[in-house]
């Protein structure tokens, strides 16, 4: 008979996967670590990929996470899950991008033809692109876009992130060093060292390795939930955990059947925190885009301040995995605004958490920060 959680254990034991539970000094991770562990963190927007690596980690600077990833080169910024941009560990690029990458090259067909890019014209622009970035990189996307015209291929509007897009889930390019505040791209295979890349893995074992990867990261969990934080099919998601039956656990929430990994079993003997666990998150943080369904952590009368529609998820205020308020930040010189607009009421024991939430955001970017409860 599967044991029976409760909704907060579940949110306990998500928070414990996430690594968002507190940590001592002696334990502190550092970013490939957080990265790869989470088997990647949503990063079309920098600023707050490195606050979700904050809420993660102890005593590192926004200025870590750029070091990781320009100069140790142990996680690279591209396009991962979902087809959208991400932070992923370079030990795992060599077998990720090899998988997913045909999956939302498929899929993205149909729009990239309608933006007049057909597979020839793909073919020779991606073909222009190599030489172009091995000769002058790295380049930005403008410079790119000039390059090419040069060469009679023309991109407009949407046909630029598109191609560049599937230039990366080809394996060709990533994002290189940014130049002020704009990205550039360079090639893959200059960037990266191939002794730090694994080899890519077939269909079925890449399968099972992200099923793992994913239970690590987000359990308890179902396959449903697996195939919407991947962009993956259903059908293959399940037929992967399948294969993988003698490694999980299942356990029970409100009579619905969810799944751990069998080396996850001891968290279920574990003591809860003393004292609620407070997490400012940023916007697009993973907690929130792991599963089908936000019920567990987003009571739904306030789902719509979360995500008002366009993709977008706000930053949000977690108190035990539970989402009570949103906020908002605004820099001013050495000076850093944050707003938290709670729900509702809330006790007066969350205050010094949200308190400490605040200094180390303001400490994290290297600037005072002030709090301001509306």
């Amino acid at each position: 008979m599967a044991i029976s959680l409760s909704n907060h254990s579940v949110r306990h034991l998500r928070l414990r996967a996430q690594l968002l539970f507190p940590q001592p000094l002696s334990a502190a991770r550092n970013i490939a670590q957080v990265v790869q562990s989470l088997c990647g963190i949503q990063a079309q927007e920098e600023p707050s990929a490195a606050l979700a690596i904050r809420a993660r980690t102890t005593g590192l600077i926004a200025a870590n996470v750029e070091q990781a990833r320009i100069n140790e080169r142990s996680i690279v910024r591209t396009w991962g899950q979902r087809g959208t941009l991400h932070l992923l560990a370079t030990e795992d690029i060599g077998w990720l991008l090899p998988f997913l990458g045909p999956v939302f090259i498929a899929g993205d067909r149909r729009r990239r033809a309608e933006l007049g890019l057909d597979e020839d014209t793909c073919a020779r622009a991606i073909h222009m692109l190599r030489n172009v970035l091995a000769n002058q990189g790295p380049l930005t996307r403008a410079e790119i876009v000039e390059q090419l015209a040069m060469h009679s291929i023309r991109l407009e509007g949407q046909a630029r992130p598109h191609l560049l897009g599937r230039a990366a889930l080809e394996g060709v390019i990533c994002f290189g060093p940014n130049r002020g505040t704009e990205p550039t791209y360079v090639l893959l295979s200059n960037w990266l060292s191939h002794k730090d890349i694994r080899h890519p893995l077939s269909e079925d074992a890449a399968y099972r390795e992200l099923t793992r990867r994913y239970l690590h990261a987000y359990a308890p969990a179902t396959p449903e939930d697996q195939a919407a934080w991947s962009g993956l099919p259903l059908s293959k998601t399940r037929a992967a955990w399948q294969s993988l039956a003698d490694e999980l656990l299942e356990v029970d929430v409100a009579g619905i059947p969810v799944w751990m990994l069998k080396s996850q079993a001891a968290w279920l003997d574990e003591q809860p925190p003393t004292s609620s666990i407070v997490r400012l998150l940023p916007r697009y943080d993973t907690y929130l885009l792991g599963y089908q369904s936000r019920d567990l952590a987003v009571p739904r009368e306030f789902a719509k301040r979360i995500n008002a529609g366009g993709g977008i998820v706000h930053p949000t205020l977690l108190v035990d995995g539970r989402v009570v308020g949103t906020w908002k930040s605004q820099q001013q010189k050495n000076q850093l605004n944050v707003r938290v607009e709670p729900f509702g009421s809330f006790s007066a024991e969350i205050y010094p958490g949200i308190e400490a939430e605040v200094a180390d955001i303001g400490r994290f970017v290297g600037v005072q920060a002030s709090l301001q409860v509306m």
